[in-house]
């Protein structure tokens, strides 16, 4: 016996309510007693008053890439986010910031300390982590680079416009076969008359479907060695392609690179990056500015749930009046300031040139294992609408998982410190062998 469902097929609308395609209501109006995440909360979060460890510039730099975040992406950052679409109209405004190019000094660049540099990418992060992730990789990647590792004349070819993001560049290092095992990557570069071949694929590269220069990490086919080229977008034989799918980080537009016998000219080879060790002083500035994300939207997350606990209301009193909810927010505003504080000393310890890559592996795997605890947390604590991006919080909490993963996993993060304090290596299994000792 066939049973038919009332409702035959989702095509066939005639016998669907009147209202079944209307627009959904605005979150003001189906939620009014709490405000959305497109109105940001005040940041309430420097408990332990950290802003006294800045001086008056650093305090004048994170005021305005507070009030920018605020004011021009809060209010657009959930329709985008749900659409996976990048707001391309905001670029010039995140320009004006001058933030983008860091610690780099010259060529257009703010030449801005760690310290400042890591607190604008916090501010950021805080109101949308894609937007940190979007200039994490065009700066403390890709133009951090050139900056270190191009010539004299690429520097002063690119860094200028980049540093006014009137171009944007990635950084692709990824492969599909190779993520934490990134110094075994196979994009070929063969040495041809005049240039070079590039060979290979690509995975998970930020800003790749729109960069205007992509910076490509090749292994030179004489030598074994990795190398670093600059291609430039519509390169003959080079595609980017954008990744569907994701539940996190969705307006950050990563892409699958695909590289057909690209050519790049001579003058486009980084001369300072001849084996994948010279990746670890872009990586070394990198894996402290990404530990600042984190730190960033625990931040927010914390200041969205004080406010919404104090506007929701049940059993007659705002939810901030229950103990178990006090309990939480103390919680969450706890690993804010230890988070803030291993943040700020991590970058003493690179501007004194005393950071070690164990110190750093140390501070982005426990920052980002605290980070997934207070977002969790604050998932809890606004119950229902802790599943609406527009609350902020589930947004937050999705856009967290994948930075508790990029450059280095918790996983070998904790190794790299574990190598250093012990003097083991340990990433590698130990060799399969045919027979067993028993």
């Amino acid at each position: 016996m066939t049973l038919h469902s009332k409702f035959k097929d989702e095509t066939d609308k005639s016998d669907k309510p009147s209202y079944f395609n209307l627009p959904p209501l605005d979150v003001s109006i189906a939620f009014p007693q709490a405000t959305p995440a497109s109105s940001f909360p005040p940041s309430v979060s420097d408990y332990y008053q950290f802003d006294d460890l800045l001086t008056p510039e650093e305090q004048a730099i994170r005021m305005k890439v507070r009030e920018c975040m605020e004011k021009e992406v809060a209010p657009v950052m959930t329709e985008y986010w749900e659409k996976a679409e990048f707001p391309f109209q905001l670029i010039p405004k995140l320009g004006a910031l001058r933030i983008a190019g860091g610690t780099i000094k010259g060529y257009g660049c703010p030449g801005l300390s760690l310290t400042v540099s890591a607190i604008a990418t916090a501010e950021i992060a805080r109101v949308d982590a894609s937007f940190s992730t979007f200039i994490l990789v065009h700066s403390s990647l890709a133009m951090l680079t050139i900056a270190l590792c191009g010539s004299e004349e690429q520097k002063q070819k690119y860094l200028p416009s980049l540093a006014q993001l009137k171009t944007i560049a990635c950084w692709a290092l990824t492969e599909p076969e190779y993520g934490s095992d990134a110094s075994s990557l196979k994009t070929i570069a063969t040495k041809v008359e005049g240039g070079w071949i590039l060979e290979g694929q690509k995975r998970w590269i930020g800003n790749s479907t729109f960069a205007d220069v992509l910076v490509i990490f090749a292994r030179n086919a004489s030598t074994n060695q990795i190398n670093g080229f600059i291609v430039k977008k519509d390169s003959p034989g080079l595609t980017a392609t954008k990744i569907p799918n994701k539940i996190a980080l969705r307006i950050v537009q990563n892409g699958d690179i695909l590289l057909k016998k690209v050519f790049v000219p001579d003058e486009d080879r980084l001369p300072g990056i001849n084996s994948f060790q010279d990746t670890s002083k872009v990586l070394a500035i990198s894996r402290v500015i990404v530990a600042w994300q984190p730190i960033g939207i625990s931040m927010g997350v914390y200041d969205m749930c004080l406010r919404y606990l104090k506007e929701r209301k049940q059993f007659g009193a705002p939810l901030a009046a229950f103990q178990i909810n006090q309990q939480k927010l103390t919680r969450m505003l706890g690993n804010v300031q230890a988070m803030t504080l291993v943040g700020w000393r991590l970058c003493k310890l690179y501007e004194n040139g005393k950071m070690t890559p164990g110190h750093a592996s140390l501070g982005k795997s426990w920052i980002t294992l605290k980070a997934r605890e207070t977002v969790a947390l604050g998932r809890e604590l606004l119950g229902g609408n802790g599943i609406l991006a527009d609350f902020l919080v589930a947004k937050a909490f999705c856009d967290l998982e994948p930075i508790y993963t990029f450059e280095g996993t918790y996983d070998i993060n904790s190794l790299v410190t574990g190598r250093e304090i012990t003097g083991f290596a340990s990433f590698k299994s130990a060799p399969v062998k045919d027979r067993s000792r028993l």
